[in-house]
């Protein structure tokens, strides 16, 4: 370690000789500029400067001090050949932990001062810096696992889409929960020039799962170390972020950085910008081995070609498991493992300016990485109070997370122009599918909706479900908007079972509703409630995309098809999977019809048997539902024979019934063609009939309606002529595609409806 100072100070001596001598020379012998139009004479005694008695004797030191300058000059064109040849040298390539032989140029020194020296190197702008290509990839790795991080990551990815001008490729590092969210957000959002590729990181948890890791990421807070080994062979670098980082800049400018590198350069890190490493936080603290400060891992620059033939895995392990001997356990996961690898190899690294990774845990030195807004490249909230974080300009912070936590992801959908994108097959056949509408059709909003891609965002909370083991689980499926959010909780009271729900919302509404499920000790409580978010496009409410979307994720063999404003009786979970033994559910094409009543009264002194619903029902405070406005709808349930029955009876399908049912899982989805209100409900038992399903009143169930002021969308149709002729013609087209299907058995559904 000696020599390596001695030579460096040698290196850095050279260096100022040959910049500083020739200048202080040249500055001593002429810039001694001229007064009154006279010379400065170059003798210290002013006095004597023009007297004829030291002429002769300022003219021989003249003459001695010009030899001396052009031996100057020849010692610095030796020495500047010496330093030539030093730095032609290739410097060398040492892949074990214990190399320490470096230059300056190849990375961080182990003195605050020479670290400084490299900061400000990094930021010059002397050298023009390589622009990236215009459609240049840029390829950006992220590990994310579970629900929350999901959510978490589409922040980061919104932030990234908003300033990028390239073309992207994530790599995602995920566990089947994050996969299964991700694949179908990204699919469903139809970003262009957005590519995304998976790599389960279950399976590379054997890879890391040796490492005892007391971090709050867990296991999967290690994998970043295994990137080399997961990510394709033929990819050469990638830009590897936490998911609690924030962009306010364009990526291409982080990607351009890796034309820095020099040497053996391969890891673009931000040094830590706490005392962690210092180990002067807390008496006996003693954190693993770093240079200096250390470096912070949620902003990685990787060049994973050179990693590789560096022989990074063995480079990582071995440290590792040496640390491991006296650490016992890694505290901040991965990052105290890079920081032991560089802290044997600090040629490895290549310092980032702090701006790229602007830290913002509690008593960090973030402060000294900007002066202004403009100067904020990347924030990473990398405290475990996130949002809650002491800093004094947290407030700014919180409002540009803020900005994009509540953006609308739909504007993001933008052309790259000038950059060709690979084939989506989906988006061509939305293309081919739109292109066939007639934009003159006065009814073309409704067609139109029918093919719209809405962005998906699944389990948006935390889920966790575990099967029967009698095989007879019931989940109750429902659909909402933000204005029905007061349901959820009663809903929950009075149904203890799995519930899916698809939930219709803006981006900001999403957060707003994250706030009140959060929020609520009732909704925390249960974790078998699947939240799923149809982000809001168009100008009509898709309620039967709503029900597909909630019957899709299902995770039980039966589902109950409600709605948010109904209210099943207590215990109506428990006799619904007992009505599926008895009815034989599982081997017959069943629909079980849950009865459905309403209340006028906003307070209501819940039913707790039928024999309080009859009783009610017979003081008027209960009616059979729609009785007053739509009887059709639900007159084939036959209450008369309900208030007596004590077994369950067969019912016949009649024009416009709209029960509420139990059904299997594999029973048809909705239709989409309709939205808003008016015949969604309708059709899918019209298809049920068609395909021969059996309906089947139950005796002892029931529902009640409670009531909520007129929805936008029956607004409409009640007020708005080409909104009611449009439902019409979509009818009629929905019942010609049911000729057409089902044939002659299809017959009887054209002949109702025209004597309805």
């Amino acid at each position: 370690m000696l020599g390596i100072c001695r030579g460096r100070r040698k290196f850095l001596a050279a260096s100022l000789t040959v910049l500083f001598v020739p200048a202080i020379t040249w500055i001593y012998l002429f810039a001694g500029s001229f007064e009154d139009g006279k010379p400065v004479s170059l003798s210290p005694l002013e006095s004597q400067a023009h007297s004829p008695r030291y002429a002769a004797s300022s003219q021989r030191e003249r003459e001695s001090l010009e030899v001396r300058m052009r031996e100057v000059e020849e010692e610095n064109r030796a020495l500047r050949k010496q330093l030539s040849l030093a730095q032609s040298r290739s410097p060398s390539h040492h892949h074990g932990n214990h190399s320490k032989t470096y230059s300056m140029e190849e990375g961080t020194g182990d003195s605050e001062s020479l670290r400084a020296g490299i900061v400000a190197g990094n930021s010059s702008e002397c050298g023009q810096q390589p622009a990236v290509e215009k459609c240049e990839t840029i390829h950006v790795a992220i590990v994310c696992a579970g629900y929350n991080a999901s959510r978490d990551v589409v922040t980061l990815v919104k932030s990234v889409l908003f300033h990028r001008r390239n073309p992207l490729h994530f790599h995602l590092i995920a566990d089947a929960i994050a996969k299964q969210i991700l694949a179908t957000l990204f699919q469903t959002w139809m970003v262009p020039a957005v590519r995304i590729d998976f790599y389960d990181a279950d399976e590379l948890k054997s890879e890391v799962s040796w490492i005892p890791n007391k971090h709050y990421s867990g296991i999967y807070g290690l994998m970043k170390l295994v990137l080399t080994k997961t990510l394709p062979s033929n990819l050469e670098r990638v830009i590897v972020l936490d998911t609690d980082i924030t962009f306010a800049t364009d990526i291409a400018e982080l990607w351009a950085v890796f034309h820095k590198f020099k040497g053996q350069q391969v890891l673009g890190l931000v040094e830590n910008q706490s005392d962690w490493y210092l180990g002067n936080l807390w008496k006996n603290h003693r954190p693993w081995p770093a240079l200096g400060r250390g470096y912070n891992t949620g902003v990685i620059l990787l060049l994973l070609d050179k990693l590789r033939k560096m022989k990074w895995e063995q480079m990582w392990r071995l440290t590792a498991e040496r640390e491991l001997m006296s650490m016992l356990s890694t505290s901040l996961a991965d990052q105290d493992i890079f920081n032991a690898v560089i802290k044997q190899n600090p040629f490895l690294v290549y310092q980032l300016p702090c701006f790229w990774n602007v830290q913002l845990s509690d008593h960090t030195r973030s402060e000294q990485c900007y002066r202004d807004v403009s100067d904020l490249k990347v924030i990473h909230w990398n405290s475990p109070k996130k949002l809650r974080v002491k800093n004094k300009h947290v407030e700014f912070f919180r409002n540009l997370y803020l900005t994009f936590l509540e953006y609308d992801g739909n504007l993001l959908r933008r052309e790259l122009f000038g950059c060709p994108s690979e084939t989506d097959v989906n988006s061509e056949n939305l293309q081919k599918q739109l292109s066939e509408l007639d934009e003159d059709d006065l009814c073309y909003e409704f067609r139109r909706e029918r093919f719209t891609v809405h962005r998906t965002h699944l389990y948006f909370l935390h889920y966790e479900y575990e099967p029967a083991s009698d095989n007879t689980d019931v989940t109750l499926v429902a659909q909402l908007s933000m204005d029905r959010l007061q349901m959820l909780e009663a809903i929950c009271k009075h149904w203890e079972g799995p519930i899916s729900l698809a939930l219709y919302l803006s981006d900001a509404e999403a957060q707003q509703f994250l706030r009140y499920a959060q929020g609520s000790e009732v909704l925390m409580s249960r974790h078998n409630v699947g939240y799923h978010i149809v982000y809001k496009e168009g100008q009509f409410y898709p309620v039967n995309l709503l029900r597909n979307v909630a019957m899709k994720h299902i995770s039980t063999p039966y589902m109950f098809l409600s709605d948010i404003d109904f209210l099943p009786m207590y215990g109506l979970y428990e006799y619904l999977r007992k009505s599926v033994i008895q009815l034989d559910l599982a081997n017959t094409k069943k629909a079980l019809i849950v009865p459905a009543f309403e209340t006028l009264r906003y307070r209501l002194s819940f039913p707790k048997s039928k024999a309080e619903l009859l009783s009610m029902l017979d003081m008027g405070t209960l009616f059979t539902f729609r009785y007053h406005v739509w009887t059709k709808g639900h007159a084939p349930t036959n209450f008369a024979k309900w208030r007596t029955a004590t077994t369950p009876y067969r019912v016949e399908w009649e024009a416009d019934f709209e029960p509420y049912v139990v059904v299997r899982k594999d029973c048809p989805e909705y239709d989409r063609r309709f939205v808003g209100f008016g015949w969604n409900k309708v059709a899918h038992i019209m298809e049920l009939d068609a395909q021969e399903y059996e309906f089947t009143v139950l005796p002892n169930a029931y529902m009640i309606h409670m009531p909520h002021a007129p929805s936008f969308d029956i607004t409409k149709f009640r007020s708005n002529k080409q909104y009611r002729i449009c439902l019409k013609t979509l009818k009629e087209e929905f019942q010609q595609d049911m000729s057409r299907h089902y044939g002659f058995a299809a017959l009887k559904y054209l002949t109702a409806e025209n004597n309805s």
